[in-house]
């Protein structure tokens, strides 16, 4: 088996994770780290390589989301997401764990995990194509407090104009990203849709609007001279002219992450990321309030 390892080099943890799986896996399997993590581990006494070249069985990332999606920009190998970061949503294991970590380790070796697809959203700007999106694409003002006038098209027809800071168009597993704090839904991320929602519309309620992927959607700068920014995961960002389009459509490039099991809902227990309460909405009322039930 062969392992590669990418580690968020602005992070202790992560750089502390990297060298103990180099030491846990031992001869059990050879091991490649990315160029930039070995820059930063030259005590790492294994071979390295881009990461955008690394031929590996898996990749395991170490460090936050930032860092999963950062590697999954680069790499189209299956990957481990290890947390060493702060939130760490897409994360499948606690690498503040030290024993769920070795564990997921000896899963690794042993072959005992599954591998899990999830739909990634390709994008043209300006006729160019740029980063695949695992959980959205972000068309954006080039301003701070400066709204800009959209038109959204779907399979190029106009469907649509408003005035917004900018548009999101997410995947299910962008969903519970910046898509949810525009007030989208949560989407089982299993499922392949695209989610467009808007960031603080004017005069417009904020509202989703979920499309079957089969559809391309365009996303519209209408004023020629008032520039945008296209932002793709938070990773990339490129310049739009006014007046330019973004084109955002089913990849046929999946995200694909190993997984151990199959938990994305226990996984969100405490999030308050679903819109159901953890508390006894009973707790706080005298038993003489509760309205009785026939």
């Amino acid at each position: 088996m062969r392992i590669g390892v990418h580690a968020n080099p602005n992070k202790p943890k992560a750089r502390a994770l990297a060298r103990h799986l180099v030491s846990f896996v031992g001869n059990r399997a050879e091991v490649v780290v990315s160029s930039e993590t070995s820059e930063n581990l030259p005590e790492l006494s294994v071979r390295s390589e881009a990461l955008s070249e690394l031929q590996v069985d898996v990749l395991v990332a170490l460090g936050g989301d930032g860092t999963f999606l950062y590697a999954l920009q680069r790499s189209a190998a299956p990957l481990l997401p290890v947390n060493a970061g702060t939130v760490g949503f897409l994360a499948e294991v606690d690498g503040a764990n030290r024993s769920a970590f070795e564990g997921a380790l000896e899963r690794l070796l042993r072959g005992a995990y599954f591998l899990e697809e999830r739909m990634r959203i390709a994008t043209q700007v300006g006729g160019t194509h740029v980063a695949d999106a695992t959980n959205e694409v972000v068309v954006h003002t080039s301003q701070v407090a400066k709204m800009r006038l959209f038109e959204i098209d779907i399979d190029r027809k106009p469907v649509g104009r408003l005035r917004a800071d900018g548009i999101i168009v997410a995947t299910p597993t962008g969903s519970t990203s910046y898509a949810m704090s525009a007030l989208g839904p949560v989407i089982e991320p299993t499922l392949d849709a695209m989610v467009i929602t808007a960031l603080a519309p004017f005069q417009t309620p904020p509202r989703a609007v979920l499309v079957e992927p089969a559809h391309t959607v365009t996303v519209r700068l209408v004023a020629p001279g008032k520039d945008g920014v296209v932002v793709v995961d938070g990773q990339s960002e490129t310049r739009l002219p006014g007046g330019s389009e973004v084109i955002c459509y089913r990849s046929p490039r999946k995200a694909v992450f190993v997984r151990f099991a199959s938990r994305y809902f226990p996984r969100l227990y405490g999030t308050r990321i679903l819109p159901w309460s953890l508390d006894d909405p009973t707790d706080a009322l005298e038993e003489t309030d509760v309205p009785a039930h026939s």
